[in-house]
């Protein structure tokens, strides 16, 4: 498995405490299958997490590379980010102030819980405007998303990917959030699934539990897109792979 959403990279935001939460991190991924790693600090909160890419991000990620190599975890790390949406996004990505997923086209974008949802369509339609592929991170836990499903079908059928966090199959983001990704799951609208890890000991890299606890839910076809080729396929910045989506309106 590929996970393309984890905050790994220590003591750079509310993820990995420092290094040795790091490669705890790793460990328990590469026990549930993870073989690639895409680390993903939150970027560009106001008045929380700069994160923007700097000699500091490529310090810290080099730093964290090579640990994990010492401690020869088979894990390989990519470069990321999960990017806040505020009006500027679209100038510091032409800026290079922010990266994109594995430096492909991909984007890990996220949006307030309570945003308007004019607001995220406008951010994601101008990064495209940009050559930019938008991924939107846990689409199922923005309330706009939870009242109002069908924006999601907009949102695939114009090629954006929708990740969902692997906490909110098993409700550990609340009711709305589990009824949500599985409504968008029965209609074919989630790209990815990713874990979303901030520690060793809670939201953890553990894949492989959403992975078994969706057995009954969707076919191992579909499963293995989400978990295994399309995350694989977004590294090496190649087109995903979708079912057709359904309208909640059919």
């Amino acid at each position: 498995m590929t996970d393309i959403h984890a905050h790994i990279l220590p003591g750079i935001d509310d993820g990995a405490a420092d290094i040795y939460d790091t490669l705890e991190m790793a460990e328990i991924a590469a026990r549930s299958g993870i073989r690639a790693i895409i680390a993903t600090p939150h970027c560009n909160i106001p008045g929380y997490y700069d994160n923007y890419f700097s000699n500091h991000y490529k310090e810290v990620f080099v730093n964290t590379h090579r640990a994990i190599e010492r401690e020869k975890i088979p894990v390989k790390l990519y470069p990321g980010m999960e990017v806040f949406a505020t009006e500027d996004l679209p100038r510091l990505y032409q800026n290079g102030d922010i990266i994109t997923l594995s430096h492909s086209k991909y984007l890990l974008v996220e949006f307030a819980v309570t945003e308007e949802p004019l607001f995220a369509v406008r951010i994601l339609d101008q990064l495209k405007e940009l050559g930019v592929k938008p991924v939107v991170a846990h689409a199922e836990r923005y309330e706009f998303v939870q009242d109002n499903p069908q924006i999601v079908y907009q949102w695939r059928k114009k090629g954006y990917v929708i990740q969902a966090n692997k906490g909110s199959f098993l409700g550990r983001f609340g009711k709305d959030a589990r009824e949500t990704v599985y409504q968008l799951l029965d209609h074919n609208l989630i790209s990815i699934v990713a874990s979303d890890a901030h520690s060793p000991k809670y939201r953890t890299p553990y894949l492989l539990e959403a992975y078994d606890i969706l057995h009954e839910e969707c076919a191992k076809e579909y499963r293995d897109v989400l978990f295994y080729q399309n995350p694989a396929r977004i590294c090496k910045n190649k087109p995903i792979l979708m079912p057709e989506p359904v309208s909640f309106e059919e």
